[in-house]
């Protein structure tokens, strides 16, 4: 059975922030492989810095293409919208069934908000949580604390974000340094965030 770890975003752009920390939960837990799950532009909002769907997922599979433990995926691009993780992973399950142990990623910023999520109580009875540290306000709520399906992983602290890459990009700065080779690339020669 394949532990499969799924870190979603929009990943516009995935930067070297998103890589270390999959990479670091790849080779620091038990898991065997992580999918980047980019979660598709949603048809009721169009937010203009958005990339398309194609882009991001290209962008991801240009990032990931030298690490064969980390892989894109467009599973949320077919399904209906709004969509919620539940569904999801309930369509992966369908998918991959047997073979596959689907567990989620997130950072300590997600797991303070994640009993607003729909269906949690059903998604932390299934599925286990593997829980990066991110500097972020508020309390984890106490129900999580010292749960037996939510795994602390001692990742480095990433403070990158898409955002201030986007907002810098677009001002000229050099931000090279933040994203992968092959992304940068891919971001220059489209003309991207300018």
């Amino acid at each position: 059975m394949k532990k499969v770890g799924l870190y979603f975003g929009t990943f516009n752009p995935i930067h070297i922030g998103h890589l270390v920390i999959a990479n670091h939960m790849v080779e620091f837990s038990d898991l065997d492989e992580i999918w980047f799950v980019i979660t598709p532009m949603s048809p009721f909002k169009t937010k203009k810095t958005l990339l398309d769907n194609h882009h991001r997922y290209q962008m991801v599979f240009e990032a990931t293409k030298e690490y064969p433990k980390l892989k894109p995926s467009k599973i949320e691009f077919d399904l209906p919208q709004p969509n919620y993780t539940i569904n999801t992973l309930v369509h992966l399950g369908e998918q991959y069934g047997n073979d596959h142990d689907f567990s989620l990623i997130m950072g300590e910023d997600n797991l303070k908000g994640f009993h607003k999520w729909k269906n949690y109580g059903v998604i932390l009875e299934n599925y286990s949580i593997y829980v990066y540290p991110r500097v972020s306000e508020g309390k984890v709520d106490h129900q999580f604390k010292g749960h037996p399906r939510i795994h602390h992983v001692d990742a480095p602290i990433m403070e990158i974000s898409s955002t201030f890459i986007r907002k810098n990009h677009k001002k000229g700065k050099n931000i090279k340094p933040l994203l992968p080779y092959e992304v940068w690339r891919y971001m220059d020669e489209m003309n991207f965030y300018r």
